[in-house]
């Protein structure tokens, strides 16, 4: 079983799917986000939600992982579930923009602010997704204002999904000053830095790499059962 990959490693694997097999950026992401949103469905079905309302919140960054988090939200609103999205800096990227623009023709909502009353995210929503910093991010280099949003995260009580890589981790040492996420979904293959996660649930999200990439990088992924495209670890 392969163990977790380094942040060159990542780097290198996404390089040679640009490049060599010409996928395209924004359609690595659409993969992700939907392999995202597949998996949040695997863990917290509809039926088993604790609210009346299936509310989701996704908090999303300003780079990749923030991208990977609008895809998500707007899979899991086709899904009937109903994400409200934070996004305090709005990449200038014209592919981000793309997936902002597509959630607000889904009339998906998008808060102004985060609330730093706990009690009224606890109160809002069953579960918060994570995908603001991603394996890309220095943890040493968080500025604001997601310093502030990891200390709020850090203390709720409703379950966390983290995509690929929980937010204030180090891709490959792991938890620094991080939250500590319920699920951790891990894009394409696992990270390092999830040998180190201790919660709940690991799940392995996005069926596409191919036969070769694996082989090159001796990654070792575990059989997806049937036709699935997300599998627990």
């Amino acid at each position: 079983m392969f163990l977790g990959g380094s942040r060159v490693e990542a780097e290198a694997i996404e390089k040679e799917l640009l490049e060599d097999y010409k996928f395209g950026r924004q359609q690595l992401i659409e993969i992700w986000g939907h392999a995202s949103a597949m998996a949040v469905t695997k863990v917290f079905p509809l039926p088993s939600l604790p609210r009346k309302q299936p509310t989701v919140l996704v908090v999303c960054g300003p780079d990749q992982n923030g991208a990977i988090g609008l895809v998500c939200a707007r899979h899991l609103r086709v899904f009937e579930y109903e994400p409200t999205i934070f996004y305090p800096k709005r990449s200038l990227n014209s592919l981000y923009r793309d997936f902002t623009t597509q959630c607000e023709k889904m009339d998906i909502p998008f808060l102004s602010y985060l609330p730093t009353e706990v009690q009224l995210i606890n109160d809002a929503y069953n579960v918060v997704i994570d995908a603001i910093l991603g394996a890309d991010a220095e943890p040493g280099e968080v500025k604001e204002p997601y310093t502030s949003i990891l200390a709020t995260l850090k203390q709720i009580r409703i379950p966390i999904v983290s995509l690929d890589v929980p937010s204030g981790w180090d891709v490959e040492t792991g938890n620094s000053e991080g939250i500590s996420p319920d699920v951790l979904v891990s894009l394409a293959a696992p990270k390092q830095c999830a040998t180190r996660f201790l919660g709940r649930h690991h799940i392995l999200a996005g069926r596409f790499l191919p036969y070769d990439v694996q082989k090159k990088f001796e990654l070792n992924l575990p059989e997806y059962p049937g036709t699935e495209c997300v599998v627990s670890l």
